[in-house]
């Protein structure tokens, strides 16, 4: 089952892409813009995400696919890396597969030139498990 967590990732990281997603059946499409502000997602993107978990939301899809956000939140999808371009996407866990990846309208896409999207990175935690592994290599040597 994907978690609320890999769903909202999911999200994130497509948006990022500049793809959007529909909501109110159709009559909305929001594109949050900054998606991550340092160490995690966006107010513009927090404030999306609850739109698309209110009641009165509607059906939400990301552009180009065909499963709800609330599907996804269901225990018969996951959300995993697509074999073509690595970016999430959501997978049956039971029967077909979504018929195609997000990533098949984008015309440039995968392009290794650019920055691929990404998780907001806490930095000082990061530069915390570097100075962790180097001092740890420093006194086994």
């Amino acid at each position: 089952m994907a978690s609320t967590q890999d769903v909202r990732r999911y999200l994130a990281y497509w948006f990022q892409l500049g793809k959007h997603v529909v909501i109110r059946d159709g009559q909305e499409r929001l594109l949050p813009q900054p998606v991550i502000e340092g160490d995690r997602y966006s107010q513009a993107f927090e404030e999306c995400w609850q739109r698309i978990s209110a009641p009165d939301a509607g059906d939400c899809y990301l552009e180009a696919t065909e499963e709800s956000v609330a599907d996804l939140l269901t225990p018969e999808w996951d959300v995993s890396p697509c074999a073509r371009c690595a970016m999430p996407v959501p997978m049956r866990n039971v029967g077909m597969p979504p018929a195609c990846c997000p990533c098949n309208d984008l015309l440039n896409w995968p392009n290794l030139d650019v920055p691929q999207p990404r998780s907001p990175v806490n930095s000082q935690v990061r530069l915390k498990d570097i100075q962790q592994r180097l001092m740890s290599m420093r006194d086994r040597g």
